[in-house]
C-alpha cells in the first residue's frame, strides 16, 4: 500500500473510530424521560433517537464492537508500513487524540443534534454486528434491568425554574417564573399562614335581624360574602351573600338572619396545606371557608388568598382601590 492510500485509509478508520467514540458518549448522556417529553412536543430529533436510546444495550454493544474492530484494523494497516513499535505508538496516539478526546469533547456539547444526524450510521452498526450484539443485549437486559426515570424533587424543580430568570434563551418571563415558584411552594405553606384572623373578620351572629340600618352597615363594610357564626364561635351556619339581598325590602320590617338564604361552607383546619385547600375550594364551589382550631373558629380564608400566594402579589379589587384613595385623601386633609 502506497503512502497516499495509507493516509486515506488511516483517516477513514480514525474518523469512524471518532464517530463510535463520540456517538457512544452522546447517546448515553441523553435522558430517556427528557427524550420522551421532547418527542411528545413534536421534536423530530428526539423521535429519531428515542428508540435507539431505549434499546441502549443493543446500541452500546454495536458501537463498542465496531469501535474495537476499527482500532484493531488501524493497527494492522499501520503495521504493514511501519515496524510494530512505531505502528503501535502511532495508532495509539491517533486513536486517543483524534478518535477519543476530540470527538467526545465535541459530541457531548450537542448530544441530541449529533446523535440525531448519526442515527443512520448507528443503525448500520447494529445491522452489521447484529449476530453478535443481539445475544449480548439479551444477556445485559436480564442482568441489568432498566432503571425507572428519576423524578425531580420540589426543591430541585424550584432551582430549575430559577435558572430561567434573566436567561436570554428562556421562554418564561419573570411573572411566569414567579407563578410557578408560588405553585411549587403551596404544599409547604398552611392555612394559618394566609388566613384572616377572626378579630379582623366582619361576621354576623346567627340571631341578628337584618333591617335597613344593618344593610347600610354591610354596604359600608363592602364585603360580598359574610360568614354567620354563633356567639361562642363554635358553629358556622354558612355564608350570607349580598347578591341574595338585592330584591328584598328591609325598610318595612327587620328579617331574622336565619330566615335568609345561607350558603353552606365547610370549615378547614388551620394546619391544612394550601394545595389541599385549593382543591377543596374547587370541589366545594365556594370562595370562603372558616378556619377551625380546637373546636373554635379562629379566622377565615378565601380562594383569593390562595391565588395571591401563587402569583406572589396582592389582588386589589374595586373596594381596595376605594379604600386606598380614601386613606390618601384623609392624609391630605390632615396635612
Amino acid at each position: 500500500m502506497n503512502i497516499t492510500s495509507l493516509i486515506f485509509v488511516s483517516l477513514g478508520l480514525i474518523g469512524l473510530s471518532a464517530i463510535c467514540s463520540g456517538l457512544n458518549l452522546s447517546l448515553m448522556s441523553l435522558d430517556i424521560a427528557d427524550l420522551k417529553r421532547k418527542a411528545k412536543l413534536g421534536d423530530k430529533r428526539a423521535k429519531r433517537v428515542l428508540p435507539l436510546r431505549e434499546n441502549s444495550h443493543l446500541s452500546l454493544v454495536s458501537i463498542l464492537f465496531t469501535n474495537v474492530a476499527v482500532i484493531s484494523t488501524t493497527s494492522l494497516v499501520l503495521e504493514h508500513r511501519f515496524s510494530g513499535i512505531v505502528a503501535g505508538i502511532a495508532s495509539t496516539l491517533l486513536i486517543v487524540i483524534f478518535g477519543e478526546i476530540f470527538p467526545q469533547a465535541l459530541f457531548v456539547r450537542q448530544s441530541l443534534d449529533v446523535t440525531s444526524k448519526l442515527t443512520p450510521v448507528l443503525k448500520a452498526m447494529i445491522f452489521i454486528t447484529y449476530p453478535i450484539s443481539k445475544p449480548l443485549q439479551i444477556v445485559l437486559d436480564r442482568m441489568f434491568k432498566h432503571q425507572p426515570g428519576l423524578l425531580h424533587s420540589r426543591h430541585e424543580l424550584g432551582l430549575i425554574i430559577d435558572e430561567h430568570v434573566n436567561h436570554g434563551g428562556s421562554e418564561l418571563d419573570e411573572s411566569e417564573v414567579g407563578i410557578i415558584r408560588g405553585a411549587l411552594a403551596l404544599s409547604e405553606k398552611h392555612v394559618k399562614d394566609i388566613m384572616t384572623p377572626i378579630k379582623k373578620v366582619y361576621w354576623l351572629p346567627v340571631d341578628t335581624k337584618i333591617d335597613a340600618d344593618k344593610i347600610d352597615e354591610i354596604k359600608e363594610k363592602g364585603y360580598s360574602r359574610i360568614p354567620i357564626f354563633d356567639k361562642k364561635m363554635t358553629t358556622c351556619f354558612g355564608l350570607l351573600l349580598m347578591k341574595d339581598l338585592v330584591d328584598i325590602d328591609f325598610d318595612e320590617e327587620a328579617i331574622p338572619l336565619i330566615d335568609l338564604p345561607l350558603h353552606p361552607t365547610k370549615p378547614i383546619g388551620q394546619k391544612t396545606a394550601l394545595d389541599t385547600i385549593f382543591r377543596r375550594f374547587i370541589a366545594a364551589r365556594t370562595h370562603l371557608m372558616p378556619v377551625n382550631y380546637n373546636g373554635n373558629f379562629v379566622g377565615v380564608v378565601t380562594i383569593e388568598d390562595v391565588v395571591e400566594e401563587i402569583i406572589g402579589q396582592e389582588i386589589e379589587d374595586e373596594r381596595d382601590n376605594a379604600l386606598i384613595q380614601l386613606k390618601r385623601s384623609t392624609k391630605k386633609v390632615k396635612a
